[in-house]
């Protein structure tokens, strides 16, 4: 069902089907320094209006060497928490979504639970990209709704500068380091999580790709490469997938939620690059003042990115009691995901 079809056979407001799990609190946590695209012109043959026009970036936070995303996952998680009025004993569940793990193993959402004291909680992650928030809310939404669990956070979170190649313009200008959570429990009335949805289609995994430390680059009759230790990317072709996938991405969680595209009060997308972020809502027919926009001073926090923007605008006062926000990602993969949550 494209979007016409979506927006003709509901030409009514619906209130959606019945949530079953809901956002109680949320809560991010992002680097102190910040490098502004006034910094980058001293390192990289750049501008500010060569990176202002090309990606909607004027600043992004760095992490510092010695932080470990775990270190902000527990902060953006405490947060939440402390929002929603919930000690780390009552937690059930800890699920990350991350590429930029503290280690090959064990998980960060384990040393996460170690910090928290979380003694009752499953920890694990899922690597998902950039889609990775999406991937978790997934998964916890599910355990709730199976009456598996009653308590749990999702957290998206990366250090991502540390896999960055500071000699690219291209991709050394998007990227920027933090962590956001949200604290789920079980819906009581109709406000809550109305759908999650996510997909995947490996046959665009060479376009946005990371070798470091798997077994991919682990071939006795190759020399080492140092461009494996980075992130490596295809800007224009991730551009055209990431606009068509995310544009699928919220159609069909808006199926799920039996919602219309007029029932939507606010779009946040994955915080990737302004032009991706303005077709993608061009293709939806949802105007710019209905989408929320942190990419100018965070950059691409990849799985990070839509948590931080939902904590954003909660604690600014942009999404209100009652209204429904979409959200949608897309990652390497290639991933995709989306979510409808009433508050």
């Amino acid at each position: 069902m494209n979007r016409k079809e979506l927006t003709a056979t509901m030409t009514d407001r619906h209130r959606g089907v019945k949530p079953l799990a809901r956002i109680a609190g949320t809560g991010k946590s992002v680097p102190d320094t910040v490098l502004t695209n006034a910094d980058l012109e001293k390192i990289v043959d750049t501008t500010d209006e060569w990176i202002t026009t090309r990606t909607g970036i004027k600043e992004r936070r760095i992490a510092q060497r010695g932080e470990k995303t775990s270190d902000y996952c527990v902060r953006a998680a405490r947060a939440a928490l402390d929002e929603a009025g919930v000690s780390p004993e009552e937690l059930d569940f800890i699920v990350i979504g991350t590429i930029s793990s503290d280690m090959r193993f064990p998980a960060t959402a384990i040393f996460v639970q170690e910090a928290l004291r979380a003694v009752n909680a499953v920890a694990y992650d899922v690597c998902a990209t950039c889609s990775g928030f999406l991937f978790a809310l997934y998964h916890g939404e599910a355990m709730i709704a199976l009456k598996r669990a009653k308590k749990g956070l999702v957290i998206g979170a990366e250090l991502l500068t540390p896999i960055t190649d500071w000699t690219d313009r291209n991709t050394c200008v998007l990227f920027g380091d933090g962590a956001g959570a949200a604290l789920l429990v079980e819906a009581t009335d109709e406000r809550g999580v109305l759908s999650t949805y996510i997909g995947s289609g490996g046959d665009a995994s060479h376009l946005l790709y990371n070798v470091a430390h798997g077994t991919a680059g682990w071939i006795s009759t190759r020399q080492e490469n140092e461009s494996d230790l980075y992130l490596l990317m295809s800007g224009n072709e991730v551009f055209r997938f990431a606009v068509r996938v995310m544009e699928k991405a919220a159609i069909e969680a808006l199926r799920l939620a039996q919602l219309s595209l007029s029932d939507i009060d606010w779009l946040i997308p994955h915080q990737a690059n302004m032009r991706i972020i303005t077709a993608t809502a061009e293709r939806l027919g949802i105007p710019l003042e209905q989408v929320v926009l942190t990419i100018q001073r965070y950059g691409n926090n990849s799985s990070a990115s839509i948590p931080i923007a939902l904590d954003d605008a909660r604690r600014e006062g942009l999404i209100r009691d009652g209204q429904t926000v979409a959200a949608v990602a897309f990652g390497g993969g290639f991933t995709w995901g989306g979510a409808v949550i009433r508050f």
